[in-house]
């Protein structure tokens, strides 16, 4: 679903249409979140996976089906599923910043319902701040930022930095190349023989 030139602009806004249900709410993001990352599912497989109740899972994924971000990909019983790639690119009028709406975004929102420090975010910065801090969290695994330049760029406290940064880490790790640095606790005792 990115964007391409061949595209009129009443389809892009269509498109982004489409992605802010998922924005806005974090059961559909989850059910994305997941089928982007499965790869394909049936709806029992969400059931058991996301502990969704039969009903529930059925109007979630007929609900991601009508808008066009999944695809049914097998017709026979039982009906599989797939995500279809979310790339939208979105500037703000207010200050000119670029954010890019990816299946990384929409798996950060969709935790908000499980992650206090996503939700807490989300409430004081909305789902752009939470773009920009997914953006950082990457940079910061990759070793380039700490949580201290977030704090000083978006003027909260490094705690508070340090606290959407651990939240956003297993979507980095999830979403992004990002390679591991040093030794792990377990290497490290290898090699001291624990």
């Amino acid at each position: 679903m990115s964007p391409t030139s061949h595209r009129t602009d009443g389809d892009i806004v269509q498109d982004f249409l489409l992605v802010a249900d998922l924005l806005e709410e974090p059961q559909l993001a989850r059910l994305y979140a997941y089928l982007a990352r499965e790869g394909e599912a049936t709806v029992q497989d969400m059931m058991d996976d996301l502990e969704l109740a039969q009903g529930t899972a059925y109007s979630y994924v007929n609900r991601l089906v009508d808008a066009g971000v999944v695809d049914v990909t097998d017709d026979e019983q039982p009906r599989r599923y797939a995500a279809r790639e979310i790339d939208l690119t979105v500037t703000t009028a207010a200050d000119d910043r670029e954010y890019m709406i990816t299946p990384a975004l929409i798996d950060a929102v969709g935790r908000r319902e499980t992650d206090a420090d996503i939700d807490t975010y989300i409430d004081r910065h909305g789902v752009t701040g939470l773009a920009t801090a997914l953006t950082y969290a990457v940079a910061r695994e990759r070793g380039e930022v700490t949580h201290r330049l977030m704090a000083e760029d978006f003027d909260i406290s490094p705690l508070a930095a340090e606290m959407i940064l651990q939240a956003l880490r297993p979507v980095a790790h999830e979403h992004y190349d990002i390679e591991e640095a040093g030794a792990g606790l377990d290497e490290v005792a290898e090699i001291f023989g624990e």
